[in-house]
């Protein structure tokens, strides 16, 4: 958004700085970090909030602010901000509730840790930007409730796909025509990936196995698309979406060609994504309609062909570069990159990569025993599917064998865990009940 560069050199020339807090000193979180000290006046990181201070630290120093002080309190954060002082903590509560601080970013990618810092967040006050899409299509629309409640806005980020698709989607409508599909574009997709197997490649790039093997495996882009269908009001057209590979070399206005004109067409519209268009490659496209003749003589004029379908695309993702951007807009103007719009469209169920035996513990999202596909969720409630996100650390009664997905009954949940109970607060709140969510909600709204 061109107006916000205006509005954050008006608050550098006021000395009234975005003030921004950041929880998590990972991979992305040292791009963020560079990236606001080295590009965006108008906005200041306060402070960092890391299980292991000494990473918020180094996060600091690798951005050029080596001038950090460790704090305990939230009179201690308090007193630096007003100082103009750079903390680090190793308690996130203190950047939830301490005065002075505009907007939490979550950048954990951690689903138990994330959803507590994102409530957190929340209830004292902040802007919550979610670098986390797991969280967010697991609970993102009981915390969007929470938001509302509170005044604050509850936003996926610009940069990442999900977000660099909703910008896409909303100017597709601005302009008069009907989005029918958001789509996401991948260079791999094989559910059997595991950290193993991904290890060379995370090495190379500075991130952990797990996560390079999300992305490999699809979970990740099961919770990408699975956001934009809640911040949408799209389905999936199948469950784990069509995945078509296009032709090596193929032009991004191809893919027009590779999905059931009916799945577009009827609905509400589908998410899905490509594997295999090369460029451009890490991209996102949406496809449109336009019923007046008129309009479509002009697109046709414009080189966007014929139709009934229009490809337009973005041909880059940019992450920590744009994670700014929707920083500002959500403090300077209240707008979402990407929020749920109300209850669940799509939920990211779990399926088993390899055979699972009954009594094992299963692992963690992007790890050996399980891979996420996206399904409707209407099927979810039916069906009584587990959604991956809360599957970590359940216990399973069962057999499973390689590629069915499970259920809430084939596994025993952990006790006491937040993401329950947002679970349960979501479908009553919403009013899809299931079987297993039939327990008292022990949060209230």
């Amino acid at each position: 958004m061109i107006i916000i560069d205006t509005a954050l050199a008006k608050r550098h020339a006021d000395n009234n700085p975005v003030r921004v807090a950041m929880v998590g000193a990972g991979f992305m979180a040292k791009g963020i970090a560079l990236q606001i000290f080295q590009s965006v006046p108008g906005m200041e990181l306060v402070a960092v909030a890391n299980r292991t201070v000494d990473n918020a630290r180094t996060l600091y120093a690798e951005a050029g602010q080596p001038d950090v002080a460790e704090v305990h309190t939230v009179s201690e954060l308090e007193q630096n901000i007003k100082e103009g002082k750079y903390s680090i903590t190793t308690d996130y509560n203190l950047v939830c509730k301490a005065q002075g601080i505009d907007a939490v970013v979550e950048v954990t990618g951690a689903l138990e840790f994330g959803a507590t810092v994102a409530l957190a967040a929340i209830q004292g006050g902040k802007h919550i930007i979610m670098m986390d899409a797991e969280v967010d299509g697991t609970v993102g629309c009981i915390l969007k409730v929470y938001a509302d409640k509170a005044g604050v806005v509850y936003t996926n980020v610009d940069g990442d796909q999900p977000g660099v698709i909703m910008n896409l989607y909303r100017y597709v409508q601005s302009i008069g025509l009907k989005p029918v599909l958001c789509g996401n574009i991948k260079g791999l997709h094989d559910p059997y990936r595991n950290p193993t197997t991904q290890e060379g490649f995370a090495k190379r790039w500075g991130q952990t196995p797990s996560m390079v093997t999300s992305f490999a495996d699809g979970s990740k882009i099961s919770f990408e698309q699975a956001i934009v269908a809640n911040g949408t009001g799209m389905r999936v057209a199948k469950r784990g979406m069509h995945g078509p590979h296009g032709p090596a070399g193929a032009p991004i206005k191809e893919v027009v060609n590779l999905y059931p004109h009916e799945d577009l067409l009827n609905g509400p519209g589908i998410v899905d994504y490509v594997v295999g268009i090369s460029e451009p490659a890490g991209g996102v496209f949406v496809l449109g309609t336009q019923e007046d003749p008129k309009q479509k003589h002009y697109l046709n004029y414009y080189k966007m062909g014929e139709g009934p379908l229009y490809c337009f695309y973005t041909p880059y993702h940019l992450c920590h570069l744009e994670v700014p951007l929707t920083i500002a807009r959500a403090v300077l103007f209240g707008d979402a990159a990407l929020t749920p719009l109300g209850k669940p469209c799509v939920e990211v169920i779990t399926a088993a990569k390899r055979d699972l035996k009954a009594g094992e513990v299963i692992d963690g999202i992007g790890h050996y025993m399980t891979y996420g596909l996206c399904e409707n969720a209407d099927t979810q409630v039916a069906e009584n599917l587990l959604p991956i996100g809360i599957a970590e650390g359940c216990i399973l009664k069962r057999d499973i064998a390689k590629d069915d997905v499970l259920t809430y009954d084939d596994v025993i949940l952990p006790e006491g865990r937040l993401i329950d109970r947002l679970r349960v607060e979501q479908a009553q709140y919403f009013g899809m009940h299931a079987p297993e969510l039939q327990e008292p909600a022990t949060a209230s709204l």
